[in-house]
């Protein structure tokens, strides 16, 4: 009992301080080695709830949010709270189940798979999609995250659980030294690999900037004011004053989504001052507007070009079940390298990867953010980068406006939820990209692979009939994983 104890505990606290909101990416590696190690000492129902308490328990960093988040419906958040932990606590099982047959190669390569596989189910079934709990932890570590470039962010997910699982193959207990070895070495490969390629691609990074970008929010959250009300017009002048503050070289400024609530006759006042600035200063200004006709609201990111012509509208693509939103289909371009997208847009694989593919190299991306989970979501534009080979502008109203490259490196940022000034601003020169990457073209075939591991994983520790019973042949196991 005091071992089990030991383990529910230690794995809760490092997963509550290495996942979430504000993670520690060292202990996010191996927060779960300690009920992993646990799994060949205790029975199989014991594991399963040990794990599934221990992820349970980490994942109260995130309560707070949850509660409180208009984006997700309570009833969602419940299940994403409740289910990752099942799943959790089912990868376990498997480890332990392969494990006790001897098949400490698959123990580890299999139960990352689980992971992974209902990570993308998740993506395919739930309206608010995904923020990787993982990936997002480790998104700060590039030569870690170039992984995603091939794999999309779910080969990050299976890289930061195939190391513990590893550990605790070739810590398994009892004989089987050349398994334990063999185990090892492959898992080692695996690792080596992939940090290896991180470190090619990161080589292959950088060159001369290419335009210089900027984000930019008002210092305090406001989500769409009334562009009519003189607290709007104020903030709408406001704004296009920062804008000439911009540092010279600026091409790009962004601003955040729901900067200003919009209706046929207040739009013009925001459009009018914006783009006035815009053509004097020489940039093209993205701004996000709610805008409510008389039949549906939409929630517009809004290009402003330098030149003075009409605006570009993209309206968003993906919301929270029952918004009053019209969703948006279509890709709209800034310019012939720069497609527009809007805060949850980047929970799904696309439009990041259809514009990627349509030749963008920049993401302008309005976001909102908020209650504190600001920084993870940046950290999920950030990945979308990495995947399909495009920077991103993301310019939070309350959180982390973030400029990163296609490598996954933070060019800049600020913070809004601390800041004391009127205005933040952060601005970098973003370099060329790659070009789409392999994730662009072939999508979530990683994610296929993990469903086909978790099938072969299912098969191998599935009882086998016999005359005679033998004592190794848990029924438990089987009924818990099917």
């Amino acid at each position: 009992m005091p071992l089990r104890i030991l383990a529910l505990v230690t794995s809760g606290v490092l997963f509550y301080f290495g996942t979430g909101l504000a993670p520690n990416p060292a202990l996010t590696w191996i927060a779960p080695l300690p009920v992993l190690l646990l799994a060949p000492r205790a029975g199989a129902g014991t594991t399963f709830a040990v794990a599934f308490l221990a992820y349970l328990l980490g994942l109260t960093n995130q309560l707070n949010f949850f509660l409180h988040t208009p984006s997700v419906p309570l009833p969602i958040g419940i299940a994403i709270l409740a289910g990752s932990s099942v799943v959790f606590g089912q990868m376990v099982l498997l480890f332990r189940a392969l494990g006790r047959r001897g098949s400490l190669l698959l123990a580890t390569f299999v139960p990352p798979a689980v992971w992974v596989a209902a990570g993308y189910l998740t993506v395919l079934t739930n309206p608010t999609g995904i923020i990787w709990p993982f990936a997002t932890s480790v998104a700060d570590v590039p030569v870690v995250t170039q992984i995603a470039s091939v794999t999309g962010a779910w080969g990050v997910e299976y890289l930061v659980l195939l190391v513990p699982t590893a550990l605790s193959a070739v810590l398994w207990p009892g004989p089987g030294t050349r398994a334990r070895l063999h185990t090892g070495a492959a898992a080692l490969a695996a690792c080596a690999l992939t940090l290896g390629f991180g470190v090619w691609r990161l080589g292959t990074a950088g060159g001369a900037a290419e335009q210089r970008v900027a984000v930019m929010s008002a210092g305090r959250y406001q989500w769409a004011p009334d562009a009519a009300s003189p607290g709007g017009q104020a903030l709408v002048r406001d704004y296009a004053r920062q804008i000439f503050t911009l540092p010279a070289a600026t091409r790009t400024v962004v601003l955040p989504e729901g900067a200003f609530g919009t209706d046929e006759a207040s739009l013009p006042g925001v459009i009018a001052p914006l783009r006035e600035a815009a053509r004097e200063r020489g940039v093209d200004v993205v701004i996000g507007v709610v805008h409510t006709t008389p039949k549906i609201k939409y929630n517009y990111s809004v290009n402003i070009p330098a030149d003075g012509s009409e605006p570009d509208l993209y309206a968003k693509w993906h919301f929270a079940p029952g918004a009053p939103f019209h969703r948006g289909d279509r890709l709209v371009f800034a310019t012939p390298q720069i497609g527009l997208a809007n805060c949850m847009d980047l929970n799904f694989p696309s439009p990041a990867r259809d514009y990627a593919r349509a030749g963008a190299s920049l993401l302008a991306v309005p976001a909102a953010d908020e209650f504190g989970n600001g920084w993870q979501h940046s950290r999920m534009g950030l990945l979308r980068g990495v995947e399909s080979g495009v920077s991103v502008a993301w310019a939070a109203q309350w959180g982390t406006p973030m400029i990163s490259d296609p490598w996954g490196r933070v060019l800049a940022e600020t913070d809004t939820e601390t800041a004391r000034e009127p205005f933040v601003v952060a601005a970098a020169g973003v370099p060329a990209g790659p070009g789409a990457t392999v994730y662009a073209r072939f999508g979530d075939w990683f994610a296929w692979l993990c469903l086909a591991l978790v099938a072969g994983g299912l098969i191998a520790v599935r009882p086998v009939r016999r005359v005679t019973a033998r004592p190794d042949v848990e029924p438990a196991v089987s009924a818990l994983l099917l």
